[in-house]
């Protein structure tokens, strides 16, 4: 008996007396070094975040004052941690989502799990049955796969449920001297290229940067669901720190979201690891998904029932799958008084003939509400619209940040999987791989996208930053004479931006094409793939995205507002000749949209080449 207590006690003493823990990604390149509340991160030897603070700030004055705790014991919530245990495993799996830019997504990390608890030794409030010790517990799970480090908070479970309340957390960034920065304040802002020191405001996620030795750093959020929305704003110079919108309360246990670090020496592998998000959410539930449709949508600009059933016309004529209402339909979005329930009594048509119309043709029906009716009368409108054979709705100004309206809206998304509904999320949601979860969760805005006209520079700087994190609804644009770029440019954006519901032609009428050949790449792009690849680009100069569906590659060349030669690399196509079609600008073709189109042979090994114009791009579609 004796020499079992005397082994327990040196265990404990060993766990006690151990100094830091360290776990490395699969294949090496990876690692991450935690040391109490601090943790490091390395990149092939090298330090990409260096020492920086990890943990979270809980105020439970009133509950720790009812219970006598000296208030020393809730300044600095996670100071006196103490290190008790560890859990160490590894993961090798492989899902097949229900969709997606790839048809299997391999799952592979190692996993360290870190145990703490408060270093006092009291128990105070067990008279009340709450054991201290329990109560002031953490732990930190982190994940070093070969595309990047994630971690995260985890509160265990304790018998009576505590509650916490979160007031911040210390999750720290401190990066190399040097580092710049793409920094954006809000969702659908524009970048600026900047160091990480003077006036910063918070910069929105995912955040890019580059380090003095080249390699490019990601920051990232995911499995955001019940928590609060989290930036970087500077603690100070090169040191970021995550900013949350506001508190969060809590009830254990509970896992706050994942901070995820992610680099490369090459700006294109940062989009082709970007996966590790979905594989930091939960997997779907096992239940019948079938009427999940992706596809391609055309919104109705006029709502009349003239102008709808016309856009329902053109839709089956152009091949799209469906047609939205945009706002307008049931009254003014912005007012209390319009009720989602009914189209407004100004317009001539009702949806039961809509949806009756649009079947007879194939074609499915979105609906697009503001989060006012939404709010008020979402456990109505889902059957309602269920029964009227909607396919999808589009919430539009959806509140985001704070605890209460992310629980809204992932309850309302939940909702809505029950009724058969398809969803996309506009305005300032950005998405953290949820859409794994939620297969009905199509898409979502949180970009700066056609509906802002930003010019090329932008352009080719998302695919590096806000398309890291999930898909985006950019709304293509065409015809439109706002737009600032070419209709290369624009025609790329179908395999270049990914979005499982994509939306053509925005601001345009129906029918206003006159059969321009180059149209045919947006006919034939899926909006959703078997395979992805990244195959050259740097953030604000340039991007080149091939995808593959079936047998066929769609390709996107996109450039910024300089003239450049590109070698589309073809590598990555299997042995045997290629026939390939190429749409590119062309500004001394004497056409309407001077998009030149070719035809060429090839084998798998040649590179295309491709003149880019300024603000200019190609399509390219590559069949066997």
């Amino acid at each position: 008996m004796k020499k079992l207590i005397i082994l327990s006690l040196l265990l404990v003493l060993c766990v006690r007396t151990i100094v830091s823990q360290s776990i490395s990604s699969p294949n090496g390149l990876y690692s991450i070094t935690i040391s109490g509340m601090s943790y490091r991160i390395d990149y092939r030897g090298k330090a990409i975040v260096e020492k920086s603070r990890l943990g979270v700030d809980i105020d439970n004055r009133l509950f720790e004052s009812a219970l006598a705790v000296p208030r020393g014991e809730f300044e600095d919530w996670s100071a006196n941690l103490v290190l008790k245990g560890e859990e160490r495993s590894t993961v090798d799996t492989t899902w097949t989502p229900l969709y997606g830019e790839n048809a299997a997504i391999r799952n592979n990390y190692n996993q360290l799990v870190l145990h703490y608890e408060k270093g006092s030794s009291g128990q105070v409030g067990i008279d009340q049955g709450y054991d201290k010790r329990k109560y002031y517990a953490m732990d930190i799970i982190v994940r070093a796969y070969d595309e990047g480090i994630a971690f995260r908070y985890h509160f265990p479970e304790t018998s009576n449920g505590l509650f916490l309340h979160v007031t911040g957390e210390r999750t720290q960034f401190a990066m190399p001297a040097g580092t710049m920065a793409y920094y954006e304040e809000w969702a659908q802002g524009p970048y600026e290229y900047r160091p990480l020191s003077g006036n910063w405001f918070e910069s929105e996620r995912p955040l890019l940067m580059k380090l003095p030795n080249g390699t490019y750093v990601a920051l990232l959020e995911a499995a955001m669901k019940d928590y609060v929305r989290g930036k970087f704003r500077l603690a100070s110079d090169g040191v970021l720190q995550v900013a949350m919108y506001d508190g969060a309360d809590i009830i254990s246990p509970y896992d706050t979201p994942w901070r995820v670090v992610m680099a490369a020496d090459r700006a294109i592998d940062l989009i082709n690891h970007k996966d590790m998000v979905l594989n930091l959410n939960s997997k779907r539930s096992e239940q019948d998904w079938s009427w999940v449709r992706p596809g391609k949508a055309f919104r109705s600009g006029q709502l009349t029932k003239e102008g709808i059933f016309r856009s329902i016309d053109y839709c089956k004529q152009f091949g799209f799958d469906y047609v939205e209402l945009d706002a307008g339909w049931y009254g003014a979005e912005g007012k209390v008084a319009s009720d989602a329930r009914r189209v407004s009594a100004t317009r001539d048509f009702t949806m039961p003939e809509v949806c009756a119309y649009a079947r007879q043709q194939g074609i499915g029906v979105w609906l697009y509400v503001n989060q006012r009716a939404l709010y008020r009368q979402l456990d109505e409108l889902l059957p309602l619209y269920q029964s009227w054979g909607i396919s999808g709705i589009k919430m539009g100004f959806v509140q985001v940040g704070n605890q209460q309206w992310s629980n809204w809206l992932h309850q309302a998304v939940e909702k809505c999987a029950k009724y058969h509904l398809m969803l996309d999320i506009h305005d300032e949601y950005r998405p953290t791989g949820l859409s794994r979860t939620y297969p009905h969760l199509l898409t979502q805005e949180g970009v700066r996208g056609n509906e802002e006209m930003p010019d090329a520079v932008h352009n080719t700087i998302l695919p590096f930053t806000r398309f890291l994190c999930g898909p985006a609804d950019y709304t293509l644009c065409y015809f439109n004479n706002r737009v600032k770029n070419t209709k290369g440019h624009q025609l790329a954006m179908a395999a270049v931006y990914y979005s499982p519901l994509q939306f053509y032609f925005w601001y345009d009428q129906p029918f206003v094409d006159r059969g321009e050949a180059e149209l045919q790449f947006w006919k034939d792009c899926p909006t959703v793939f078997d395979e992805s690849l990244a195959l050259a680009g740097e953030p604000g100069e340039y991007i080149v995205q091939a995808r593959r569906s079936g047998k066929d590659w769609f390709v996107g060349c996109m450039n910024n507002n300089e003239r450049r030669t590109i070698s589309v690399p073809t590598d990555f196509l299997s042995a045997g000749r290629y026939r390939v079609q190429i749409y590119n600008d062309a500004p001394s073709l004497d056409s309407r949209t001077q998009v030149a189109c070719r035809t060429q042979t090839i084998k798998r090994g040649k590179p295309i080449t491709i003149q880019l114009q300024p603000n200019g791009g190609a399509a390219i579609k590559i069949s066997q």
